[in-house]
C-alpha cells in the first residue's frame, strides 16, 4: 500500500484530506502535531510522501518539521499545506526542503494530482533505469538515483534529482519553466512556476561553485533554464 503522512492539526481538514487520499488508493498516517509527525515517520519508514501543515498548535511549525525530516531523509517527498498566500511563505517552505506546496482551500483533484506526481518522483511508481549519465564533473547514477560532483556525493531530494536528470538528458537545450514543471511535477499537478524557480535556486546552492554566478544551470531570461554544457 502507498503510504502518505498527513500532518494537520484541524481535525475536519485532516479528515477531508485523508478521505480523498484513501479514495485515490493511499494508506494515510495521521498526525496532529510536529512531534507526532516525526514519531510516525520513525514508526513508518516506508512513507513516501508527507503533507505538512505550516501552522501548528505547538512550538514546532511545519517549516521546522520539514527541516528535521530533510536533515535525515533526502528521498521522501514533502508538500506544504498552507492557508497563507504570501509569496515569502511559499518560498520559505521550498527553501526549507519542501518539493511543492498546496494553498488552502484546495480541491480533491488538485491534492491527489500533486501527491500522485510527487509519489512517482520518489520512486513509488518509477520505471527501472539501468545506466549512468556522465558529464564531468558530474555523474548521475540512474540505478540508485544519485548525483556526484568530482566524485563527491551531492545530497538531493527526489525532485532535485528529477530536475538534474531532465537537464542532463538535454545538455545545451533551453528548457522552459512550463516544460520543467510539466516533466518533473506532472502535467496535471496544478503547480506554479515559482515552484520551479525556487527548486532551481536550491539546486544551484548544492551544485554550483558560486550560486550567485551559476556556471552549470544558467537562466534563459523570459523563458527558463539551460544546462550549461
Amino acid at each position: 500500500m502507498k503510504k502518505v503522512l498527513v500532518l494537520e492539526d484541524e481535525a475536519n481538514i485532516r479528515s477531508f484530506v485523508v478521505i480523498n487520499l484513501k479514495r485515490a488508493g493511499y494508506e494515510t498516517i495521521e498526525a496532529g502535531t510536529g512531534e507526532e509527525a516525526l514519531a510516525q515517520l520513525r514508526r513508518n519508514p516506508d512513507i513516501k510522501v508527507a503533507l505538512l501543515d505550516i501552522m501548528l498548535p505547538d512550538d514546532m511549525d511545519g517549516f521546522e518539521v520539514c527541516r528535521r525530516i530533510r536533515a535525515s531523509d533526502s528521498k521522501i517527498g514533502i508538500i506544504m499545506l498552507t492557508a497563507r498566500t504570501q509569496e515569502m511563505d511559499k518560498v520559505t517552505g521550498l527553501m526549507t526542503g519542501a518539493d511543492d506546496y498546496v494553498t488552502k482551500p484546495f480541491s480533491p483533484a488538485e491534492l491527489t494530482a500533486r501527491v500522485d506526481a510527487l509519489y512517482r518522483r520518489t520512486g513509488g511508481d518509477v520505471e527501472v533505469d539501468t545506466g549512468e549519465i556522465s558529464q564531468p564533473p558530474f555523474l548521475l547514477n540512474t540505478r540508485n538515483r544519485t548525483l556526484e560532483k568530482n566524485g563527491q556525493r551531492v545530497k538531493l531530494t527526489q525532485v532535485e534529482y528529477s530536475i538534474m536528470k531532465l537537464f542532463m538528458d538535454n545538455p545545451g537545450k533551453a528548457l522552459s519553466r512550463d516544460e520543467i514543471l510539466d516533466t518533473v511535477w506532472g502535467r496535471d499537478s496544478f503547480g506554479e512556476l515559482k515552484t520551479v524557480d525556487v527548486n532551481i535556486r536550491r539546486l544551484r546552492i548544492k551544485i554550483e561553485d558560486d550560486p550567485t554566478n551559476p556556471t552549470y544551470i544558467t537562466t534563459v531570461w523570459g523563458y527558463g533554464y539551460k544546462w550549461g554544457f
